[in-house]
């Protein structure tokens, strides 16, 4: 089976476009929230989305995404159900779908049944951010018999073995974390970022795409224009933080139209 995620970053490959992928924490405020913004995130412009999976202790997480996984952890949002939730949206929702977090849940469910039952919920990737690709051996084959990507992240710290395993291990792209530190807006992009890419894309086959810290389409732009694609996450959370509703959506809609349309005239 060919993985979707291949297929999207072949697509836009063809038509000369760079990838935008965005992030959104699962049931924050609510699921039914989190239903609504799918969509949206889709017809704006996102290539690819991941979905955060909640959890109580998000070390690399910034305040904005930290205090998402409160409010959905409260909402009483469970892995179960942003199972379910990825499976009812896929009727509205055809870009791949990645579910970004933390092992310990994945753990617990089991790495095999969770790789299965994700796969049949629609999901397209996995993306843990505190399970690098030596303590994966029992989450790479139970993801690749189900035909999950398994998504591994790279950092300016990452030596050149930590590069060449991601490159042997890992599937569907690779996550290059701009900033050294946990997510949430910078102010602007580390001036070295474009030689730190250049390097991790002279040995990686696989797609690149850059994120954490990336708030505004200049940024999103100037990041694009070194990778495969750019991933925007905080910036889209905050909103969740003093919006709702109709608003929220609006608010959603246009950043990341916004974002798309810079991504698109690099």
């Amino acid at each position: 089976m060919k993985s979707h995620i291949k297929k999207q970053f072949n697509l836009l490959k063809n038509n000369g476009q760079k990838a935008l992928v965005t992030f959104i924490t699962a049931g924050d405020p609510d699921l039914a929230t989190t239903a609504s913004i799918l969509p949206i995130l889709a017809n704006a412009g996102a290539d690819i989305i991941e979905i955060g999976i909640p959890f109580s202790d998000p070390m690399a997480d910034g305040p904005t995404i930290q205090r998402a996984s409160e409010r959905a952890l409260a909402s009483g949002t469970t892995l179960k159900a942003i199972l379910e939730l990825v499976k009812k949206s896929r009727e509205q929702v055809s870009v791949p779908i990645i579910l970004m977090g933390y092992s310990n849940p994945i753990y617990n469910y089991g790495w095999h049944q969770f790789s299965k039952d994700a796969v049949e919920a629609g999901v397209d990737g996995l993306l843990l951010v505190d399970l690098p690709p030596e303590e994966a051996d029992e989450l790479i084959p139970a993801a690749k018999s189900a035909g999950l990507d398994t998504i591994f992240l790279l950092t300016p710290t990452s030596d050149e073995a930590r590069i060449k395993q991601v490159n042997r291990c890992g599937s569907g792209f690779v996550y290059y974390v701009t900033v050294t530190g946990v997510t949430g807006a910078r102010q602007s992009v580390s001036t070295s970022l474009s030689e730190e890419l250049e390097t991790v894309i002279r040995t990686i086959k696989l797609p690149v795409v850059a994120g954490f810290g990336i708030s505004t389409p200049e940024q999103a732009a100037q990041v694009a224009a070194a990778a495969d694609g750019v991933v925007v996450g905080s910036a889209i959370v905050k909103l969740f933080e003093f919006y709702k509703g109709k608003e929220l959506q609006e608010k959603v809609k246009s950043l990341v139209s916004s974002l798309k349309q810079a991504v698109i005239t690099i």
